[in-house]
């Protein structure tokens, strides 16, 4: 329904929604509301004192205007759509930020202004500048850098560069976000409110901030020109560049500033300065620019004269609510560290109680093992003792072994002593045996020689004998005479009976048997007597050798024992020698050694 329609019945409201920069609002007016009874409501609504600095812009075509105060609401050129859509925003920029800015909600609202404008690419920024304000809005959005709680990737759902930032530079979001991060972890500690008066101090050095351009022509020859207008005064730019002006007129300089249909004229405060105008088509964007230029040299005027009263108690209750603030920033900074103190000690102490049950239980592990190695330990000393005990006893024992072996080695020995001296004495004994037999092997021979002698001469006796009965035998037949007998003792023979009687004795024949009879037993006696010693001297060996083994020279010590030192024997003892291999058996051994000589060892 129209608000100028012709019905009868009116309405009494209307409906207006205001955005401001983080909140959009909505309320129903009084018709006869002026511009500045709305604008009154929206600053009580969100707390705000320092309402000279803002309006409320509504949207005409294709530009804007700002709501005037003076006039009514539904009088003026605003939408006719309901409800009626406004924006809450910055008209005029101060020329110092932390001087002018006293509350800390008008900070606020600058502060996501600049930074919306930032983004948008309405204010120029370098790359470099772009990361420092990206870094203070995340310290005002998120607070202290914490590497626990802020992960990779906690930045990509914020707008933080300008696109034209983004397309300059070859790099990937993660990229930035480490760039920026960088910079804001270096923001420890700053709050809120002042994080975002960094980022105002940091814009407002910037050549577009707070600068309102509009097109603009001069002299009436079409040469197209812009006009910026902020709060240091009137600057003239080229089209294609509004970072830097080519003329600018500030506002301590410009006497005057007239308006006439589609004229403007400057005139600055130095007489001798040439007048500057400029033109331009627009009736609303003329109106636009002499508020814009009657509200920025009001309030350039004002900064140069005393703050009013309401200013002063605005700055007071500004200054107190900071101090306020930075108390309670400083106690609340000091509770958060003790906070963390009491954590931090909580932790240690819980680690400290774990590492205490943990010493205890490994503690209590290390006792039980001590005590099960004290037992063993234990067992293991009297298995020790017990041990200790018998090897005392066997060394008590070896020793007495020891000695006994002394005793029986030094007996060995003399033994041993005594065996040699009578293996030698037997040697020596066979040695005379030896030679007494080959003494009476020769004798034997010579009687064997004489014996075949006396054969020989008894049987050329027989022989001659029987030549000689040959030839007499025919003289005894003639004289037909019996035989005679032969004597008893075969010593002759007897002819009779016309026979010859011969008597034959041989006395040497019977001394020679009676030699060698007598010679015979003697050999047969000293024989049977060296057999006797050799067989005494064989057991008293079998008895040393049975004495040793029994004291287990051998075994128990380890030792060889040497043989005596052989018995050299002449190459003419070998019968004896043989005599002695036969008694003794395998006992001894017979060789010859390099000199030829022909030795025995048991």
């Amino acid at each position: 329904m129209s608000i100028l329609g012709l019905k009868k019945k009116q309405p009494k409201t209307f409906k207006v929604k205001v955005i401001t920069m983080d909140a959009e609002m909505e309320f129903s007016c009084e018709v006869k509301w002026k511009g500045k009874d709305l604008f009154d409501l929206v600053c009580r609504t969100i707390g705000l004192r320092e309402t000279w600095f803002f309006g409320l812009r509504y949207t005409l075509k294709d530009t804007y205007a700002w709501l005037k105060p003076e006039k009514r609401v539904l009088d003026q050129d605003v939408p006719k759509e309901f409800p009626i859509t406004f924006h809450f925003l910055a008209k005029f920029f101060p020329e110092k930020v932390e001087e002018e800015l006293v509350q800390e909600i008008t900070q606020h609202l600058f502060f996501l202004q600049v930074k919306k404008q930032i983004l948008d690419e309405e204010i120029f920024c370098s790359p470099e500048a772009s990361v420092l304000l990206a870094s203070y809005a995340v310290q005002a959005k998120y607070g202290d850098y914490d590497p626990n709680f802020h992960k990779p990737g906690f930045l990509a759902q914020d707008e933080l560069l300008p696109k034209r930032v983004l397309m300059q530079y070859q790099m990937t979001p993660d990229m930035w976000e480490e760039k920026i991060t960088a910079w804001y972890a270096e923001h420890r500690g700053i709050p809120r409110d002042e994080a975002e008066m960094d980022y105002l101090k940091i814009a407002q050095d910037l050549e577009m901030y707070g600068v309102s351009y509009f097109s603009i022509t001069q002299n009436k020859k079409d040469t197209e020109l812009l006009l910026g207008v902020d709060a240091q005064g009137l600057h003239i730019y080229n089209p294609n560049s509004k970072l830097n002006p080519n003329k600018s007129f500030p506002w301590s300089g410009i006497r005057n500033i007239s308006y006439s249909e589609k004229e403007f004229t400057i005139k600055p405060l130095d007489k001798k300065k040439e007048v500057f105008k400029f033109y331009s088509s627009q009736l609303r964007v003329n109106k636009l620019i002499l508020q814009l230029c009657i509200g920025n040299h009001d309030l350039f005027m004002r900064r140069r004269k005393v703050d009013s009263i309401e200013v002063q108690q605005m700055k007071a209750q500004a200054k107190e609510e900071k101090a306020r603030k930075k108390m309670e920033r400083q106690i609340l900074a000091r509770e958060k560290q003790m906070r963390e103190e009491a954590e931090r000690a909580k932790e240690e102490m819980e680690r400290r109680l774990f590492q205490i049950q943990d010493e205890a239980r490994l503690a209590n592990e290390a006792l039980i093992r001590s005590e099960e190695t004290a037992d063993l330990l234990a067992e293991k000393a009297q298995i020790a003792e017990e041990e200790a005990k018998l090897l005392a006893h066997k060394a008590a024992e070896a020793e007495q072994e020891r000695q006994r072996l002394e005793v029986t080695a030094l007996k060995t020995k003399e033994e041993k002593r005594l065996m040699e001296q009578k293996m030698r004495e037997a040697e020596l004994l066979a040695v005379k045996l030896v030679e007494e037999s080959e003494r009476r092997s020769k004798e034997a021979d010579h009687l064997k020689q004489d014996l075949n002698e006396a054969k020989d001469a008894e049987r050329r006796a027989k022989q001659k004998l029987l030549d000689i009965t040959k030839t007499t035998y025919p003289l005894i037949a003639a004289y037909s005479s019996p035989p005679l007998p032969l004597p008893a003792d075969g010593g002759g023979l007897n002819l009779e009976t016309g026979s010859i009687r011969i008597d034959f004795k041989d006395t040497d024949m019977k001394r020679l048997s009676m030699e060698i009879e007598r010679e015979r037993l003697e050999y047969m006696e000293k024989s049977k007597h060296l057999q006797d010693q050799l067989k005494e001297l064989k057991s008293e060996i079998e008895s040393l050798k049975l004495e040793e083994q029994q004291a287990g020279i051998f075994s128990h010590r380890g030792e060889t024992r040497a043989c005596p030192e052989p018995a050299y024997l002449p190459q003419s003892t070998v019968s004896a020698a043989a005599v002695m291999h036969t008694i003794l058996g395998s006992k001894l051994h017979l060789y010859h050694d390099p000199e030829n000589r022909l030795r025995f060892v048991s």
